[in-house]
């Protein structure tokens, strides 16, 4: 996708669903679109002490210090995967999600350049791979999965890929980006 069409699906002013944060743990990670390339994930280092090992968007806690989730993304971005935050272009905002394990994630849509330069965090992050815009636009993705947990038995979506498990927040996230997608594509 080009980064016109991608600024399409992203209007200014455009309206998103900002959940009461309650009793959960604020987090904001950054969606970030490279042009004619796909999304950008990582998975998590496997000595994380959360989601080890897990597929991901670049983020993590909003912390007091941070003026709006927006700068709490690119923050953490820069941390994990070295992105200088004057590369990135805020687009805006999808719709807030709520995990299960207690966290309110706001995904933050940033437009950045083609070859764009990123070194991730070794520490934090495996690997830094983009799930390709071809994927998102296909309408027989994701795919509805169940599961047993906590006692319970749950559906949630899959995202499928040849070397990762793209599931949980991060393959919703990932849903609510695609349909937005597919509306200009």
């Amino acid at each position: 996708m080009k980064a016109q069409t991608l600024r399409q699906a992203f209007p200014s002013g455009l309206a998103y669903k900002n959940v009461d944060v309650g009793r959960l743990r604020p987090s904001a990670v950054l969606v970030a679109l490279e042009p004619g390339r796909g999304v950008w994930l990582t998975r998590r280092s496997t000595r994380m002490a959360e989601h080890a090992g897990q597929v991901s968007f670049p983020g993590g806690k909003i912390e007091m210090s941070d003026a709006s989730p927006e700068a709490a993304a690119l923050r953490e971005a820069q941390e994990e995967i070295g992105l200088d935050p004057a590369q990135a272009e805020i687009l805006g905002r999808l719709n807030d999600h709520v995990t299960g394990t207690g966290f309110h994630i706001a995904p933050v849509v940033a437009l950045l350049p083609e070859n764009v330069a990123l070194l991730p965090e070794t520490e934090e992050v495996e690997e830094l791979f983009a799930l390709p815009f071809s994927a998102l636009l296909n309408p027989d993705f994701p795919v509805r999965r169940k599961a047993v947990w906590r006692g319970g038995a749950r559906e949630f979506w899959v995202w499928p890929h040849e070397d990762h498990v793209i599931w949980g927040a991060t393959a919703e996230i990932l849903r609510r980006l695609a349909l937005r997608l597919r509306e200009v594509a």
